[in-house]
């Protein structure tokens, strides 16, 4: 049994407002790769970054997280069906999907009742994909503050599970023949506000600051201050995604 995942309901709006969308080629590779284009299912869907960028590529996206108050924050999108729902009973019908995904919270599910389920829901041949970026790796110029903040300053407060990410989830069993898959990166343009916005959408943060009683955010802002110079001009924040596929 996997120790029990973070409670993201409290970070719900924050987790909404500020996490990143992945980019569209991402979506476009795995759809070109999936059986059919009729239905994907986006597990642990947050507040539906992934669900609403594999709407462009497929008729219908039934997107679950065990967290109504995720849900409740998740962006609309006609092709995008939300349902509150753990991720071992997704409430799929046999043999239905086309893709499963799982965007930035692999690290977090049981594996054993999870993957049953992906192999219950998936048609032959059906993609299994996840992938994450890790909170302390990002490109120049934010690289060494990132991750001096989060190795020296917040891994400590990060739940069980967060060194699946460390390991770029090479360590966990996945079914099926692996894909290789070219290498993919997050780009946004973010003002400091938005960036610090990201951080404190962060667990590990929230854990923090109820453990120490004091806010880690401030310090970092004093670090970017100088990269951003203006904090109000909009600086492109690159992120490495890391990807596993496998086709069931």
């Amino acid at each position: 049994m996997k120790p029990e995942a973070p409670d993201f309901s409290p970070l719900a709006g924050v987790y909404a407002r500020a996490r990143p969308r992945y980019p569209d080629e991402l979506f476009a590779w795995l759809a070109d790769r999936a059986p059919e284009r009729e239905l994907a299912w986006d597990c642990a869907t947050g507040s539906g970054q992934a669900a609403v960028g594999l709407a462009a590529r497929f008729a219908r996206v039934v997107a679950t997280d065990v967290s109504a108050e995720q849900i409740r924050h998740a962006a609309p999108h006609p092709r995008v069906e939300y349902r509150v729902a753990p991720a071992e009973r997704p409430g799929l019908a046999p043999g239905s999907a086309d893709l499963v995904t799982v965007a930035a919270a692999l690290h977090w599910l049981d594996p054993a009742p999870f993957f049953a389920a992906v192999r219950r829901a998936l048609r032959p041949g059906g993609l299994f994909a996840a992938w994450s970026y890790h909170a302390g790796t990002l490109e120049p110029p934010l690289a060494e503050v990132f991750s001096r903040f989060y190795w020296r300053r917040i891994r400590p407060y990060f739940a069980p599970g967060a060194e699946l990410v460390d390991d770029g989830y090479r360590s966990i069993a996945i079914p099926g023949e692996p894909v290789p898959a070219p290498a993919f990166r997050i780009e946004v343009e973010w003002t400091l506000a938005q960036a610090l916005d990201y951080v404190a959408s962060w667990s590990a943060v929230a854990s923090y600051r109820q453990a120490r009683g004091e806010d880690p955010v401030p310090e970092l802002a004093a670090e970017l201050a100088p990269i951003w110079g203006d904090a109000g001009r909009a600086l492109v924040v690159r992120m490495p995604l890391f990807l596993r596929v496998h086709r069931l």
